[in-house]
């Protein structure tokens, strides 16, 4: 006996109600465990602690307007291994280290393109690392930066990173508070 229309119809739905929850949950599967990191970076291009410089200018540009008086450029170019520590001092205890690149990437603004590795040397997340890219506006109070994945403890890490001026300038810099959200 052939079933009727409606009733092939009742069935087809029905499956597909049970097809799409199923894809539904698979794909939307959430986060239970995130982790908050705060810690002080520091940012030193002049060696202001008295030991080597830690943020070094390795491609400067030249000035393309006279008027231009930041101590950084469009196309500049530097590389980073700066301390990372629990406090705003730099004899704070160090938690590890920021190591990478950033580029001038706005002419005459304050935006760099970040590149940037948090290798973690001490604590519960020694040997650890998690990797860091952004747009970082200088001149915005906060900025936000994204977590794209990790090695270690946070394989397959995901979150984000706000970064914010504790007490730095453009030409010298400094120390910057940061406080990264990871999901894992």
């Amino acid at each position: 006996m052939a079933s009727s229309p409606s009733r092939s119809f009742f069935l087809f739905l029905a499956l597909l109600a049970v097809t799409t929850t199923a894809i539904q949950s698979s794909s939307t599967k959430e986060h239970t465990n995130t982790i908050h990191l705060h810690f002080y970076m520091h940012d030193d291009y002049t060696s202001y602690t008295g030991s080597k410089p830690t943020a070094i200018r390795i491609i400067t540009m030249p000035k393309t307007s006279p008027n231009d008086t930041s101590p950084r450029t469009f196309g500049d170019m530097v590389a980073l291994n700066n301390i990372l520590t629990e406090g705003p001092s730099h004899k704070s205890k160090h938690v590890g280290r920021a190591q990478g690149f950033a580029v001038r990437v706005a002419e005459g603004g304050s935006v760099s393109d970040l590149s940037l590795h948090l290798v973690f040397g001490q604590g519960a997340y020694n040997g650890s690392s998690l990797t860091v890219h952004g747009r970082i506006p200088m001149d915005q109070p906060v900025r936000e930066s994204v977590v794209v994945g990790g090695t270690s403890h946070f394989r397959f890490a995901k979150g984000y990173m706000l970064s914010k001026n504790y007490d730095y300038n453009l030409a010298t810099g400094g120390v910057v508070e940061i406080d990264v959200y990871v999901m894992m």
